[in-house]
Formats: structure tokens, C-alpha cells, sequence
């Protein structure tokens, strides 16, 4: 897939040999949030290669690369019962959304997310569902900006490596 919106951008599979590069893509991120005023939500060495490892073998996991270097990243989980419970096949879960600021322009994330909902219709769904943490206000307000919108709060979901958290569900219908 290759966006137009930005020359040179395209997204991919992530691969085994991505491994090392999403882990430090995702404590990038950690490190970024909280000179943003972001707090609570992840932390630096958080997760590792077997985290991404085990979303490849049950999910998918994609890469955006700009002029050779990786933009950004997100998972795309078929089922996610630890937020929203047993639910027919009809949507795709988007998780850990990410990008490497100092190597993208404004926007990119947006662009990633469009990606990742595109990848959600050819497989024949008709939602994409997210959640996010309930007091990352910033980030809810980004969500419901891209066309999403609130059904609902989960309380104690269970985090990796940490203590669980209440998220906001959200969930956009395709055209």
C-alpha cells in the first residue's frame, strides 16, 4: 500500500527482521509522551521483540516507511475480548499506533490510521474498533477527530508488564 499523500510513504507486513526496530519505535514513543504532558500510558522497555513476535503469529503488525526509514507502526488485532468482549467478526482492533516523529511530517499518523482501515475493509469488515486510555484526553480528542466515535468505557482492562487501566472504546463504521 503507498499513500499520496505524502511521497515515498508506503506500509507493509512487519517482519521478523522489523523486530528490534519496533521495539525501539515504541519506547520512542513512550519517551515522547510525557514531554507532551502524557502520563500513565507507556513506559520505555515496556515491551519487547516477544511481544511483537506473538501479535505476528495471531495478528498482524505493519510497518510505514518513508525514504527507507520506518515512519511509524501499528497492530491490527481480529478479536480483542480483554476490551470489548466476545463479538461477531465484523470489526478490526487498531492497537499501538506509533510514529517516529523526528522522521515524519504532521499528519502522518492520520495517514496511518487511514492504512489501517482500508487493511480492515479488504478483509471484509465494517468497524474499526480502538480503545484508549480514558485520561489521555489529547488522544481521545484525536480519535473522535478521525471519524470515531465513543460506544462505551472499559474499566481494569489488563495491561502487559504493568498494572490495568480504564480505556475508552471507540469504534468507526467503513462506508
Amino acid at each position: 500500500m503507498s499513500s499520496p499523500a505524502i511521497p515515498g510513504l508506503s506500509v507493509r507486513p512487519a517482519a521478523a527482521s522489523d523486530l528490534a526496530a519496533l521495539v525501539r519505535l515504541r519506547d520512542d514513543a513512550a519517551r515522547w509522551m510525557p514531554a507532551r504532558g502524557v502520563t500513565g500510558q507507556w513506559r520505555p522497555g515496556e515491551l519487547d521483540e516477544d511481544h511483537f513476535r506473538r501479535v505476528m503469529a495471531h495478528g498482524e503488525v505493519w510497518l510505514a516507511e518513508a525514504d527507507g526509514r520506518i515512519a511509524g507502526a501499528w497492530e491490527l488485532w481480529w478479536e480483542e475480548e480483554d476490551a470489548w468482549g466476545p463479538q461477531p467478526p465484523v470489526a478490526g482492533y487498531v492497537h499501538r499506533l506509533m510514529v517516529d516523529r523526528t522522521a515524519t511530517a504532521p499528519g502522518t499518523g492520520r495517514l496511518l490510521l487511514d492504512a489501517a482501515e482500508r487493511r480492515v475493509a479488504e478483509a471484509g469488515r465494517t468497524r474499526v474498533r480502538l480503545d484508549c486510555l480514558a485520561g489521555n484526553a489529547q488522544l481521545n480528542a484525536y480519535y473522535v477527530g478521525a471519524g470515531y466515535r465513543v460506544v462505551g468505557r472499559k474499566e481494569g482492562k489488563p495491561q502487559p508488564g504493568g498494572a490495568p487501566k480504564s480505556f475508552t472504546l471507540l469504534e468507526k463504521r467503513l462506508g
